[in-house]
């Protein structure tokens, strides 16, 4: 039998990596098996499919980080996380951290139902609890593609803990407490981010050109959801439209092209923004208690950025209009986790 090359020497018995460099520079790369008889069986261009299908050859167990879950979480990680946006993509990461603590030596066909379920119990995080379950699943469904597992997805009919959305509003004295004591930069912010209905990293990534017309274009981070919000109602720019043209007004001696921008002109950051919106709420904050307001205090203290965004669908009026300002494909999401007041209703009399 013919010696192996050094870079494929970790590779199992009789298994081969055969590599061929193409015109335009990219090396092609495919696993081959080599019968007794010196037949080339082809095991495809996937790693971790030639060493299962090899494991069949060979009529052997999988190899067992192909079992465990140590080996599709890391697998995972490599092939499926780096696809996703950046924000989902942190979050996978966490979840997967947390995941391997009960998970990563246990072998994929060894998990059922009730082991979710027990995860699920076990977590103190309750609401973190769902959400992890909820990426195990999908990893458990890209097993299932890989090959890797041929069994239920055992987090299917398992169920998830209760959840209660988020019920803050910010009413208009909170607001404008926040905002008198908000820098220039952290008004604009919040003014736009009200306006649009916008989550914070969308508000934060506006820029000038994203105006066309009458509309100022939005493309959702989070759902690749295309929006046109309009700027001008006829020829007359309306309360978005003005504003817009007067943060480009005031920051027409910067090179920046963001509408959120510091003073010397650098993008506003996630970072930039919460520090800023937490100095501005604490001094908020403090000024009520000096007058001796403990309970406008303590909302004010709750007030978070992201609920600008509620309160912006719980003033339109329409829930339509409130849906389709936000992106939301069905309008029982904007009225069940949006808005955050009560219905209008008149007086019996």
């Amino acid at each position: 039998m013919r010696p192996r090359k050094a870079d494929t020497r970790n590779l199992p018995p009789r298994m081969y990596q055969w590599t061929r460099t193409r015109k335009s520079g990219k090396v092609w790369i495919s696993y081959y098996y080599l019968d007794l008889t010196g037949k080339a069986i082809p095991l495809g261009k996937d790693l971790d499919q030639a060493r299962l299908k090899w494991a069949e050859l060979e009529a052997k167990e999988k190899p067992l980080d192909l079992r465990t879950m140590k080996g599709i979480f890391d697998r995972y990680i490599r092939d499926i996380v780096p696809k996703k946006a950046p924000r989902t993509q942190k979050d996978n990461l966490a979840e997967i951290k947390q995941l391997r603590t009960m998970f990563d030596s246990a072998p994929i066909d060894a998990i059922t139902p009730a082991t979710i379920a027990g995860y699920r119990d076990a977590r103190s995080a309750k609401v973190r609890a769902n959400r992890e379950i909820a990426t195990l699943s999908h990893i458990f469904n890209i097993a299932r593609e890989w090959g890797l597992t041929t069994k239920e997805n055992p987090c299917q009919g398992v169920r998830k803990n209760r959840e209660k959305p988020r019920d803050y509003y910010a009413n208009d004295v909170v607001w404008e407490a926040v905002y008198r004591k908000a820098v220039q930069e952290l008004k604009d912010a919040m003014d736009l981010a009200y306006l649009t209905g916008q989550r914070p990293a969308d508000v934060l990534v506006m820029r000038k050109d994203d105006v066309e017309g009458d509309y100022l274009m939005v493309q959702q981070n989070k759902t690749n959801k295309k929006l046109r919000i309009q700027i001008n109602a006829g020829e007359v720019a309306n309360s978005l439209g003005l504003l817009i043209r007067k943060i480009t007004e005031r920051n027409a001696h910067l090179s920046s092209s963001y509408l959120i921008v510091s003073r010397n002109g650098k993008r506003m950051s996630a970072t930039m923004l919460r520090k800023r919106w937490d100095i501005a709420r604490e001094e908020a904050r403090l000024a009520a208690m000096e007058t001796g307001d403990a309970l406008l205090a303590g909302k004010i203290g709750e007030f978070q950025f992201r609920d600008i965004r509620p309160k912006a669908a719980s003033e339109i009026l329409d829930v339509g209009d409130a849906s389709l300002l936000l992106g939301h494909t069905k309008g029982d999401i904007t009225e069940r986790v949006y808005r955050r007041i009560g219905a209008i209703a008149k007086p019996s009399k």
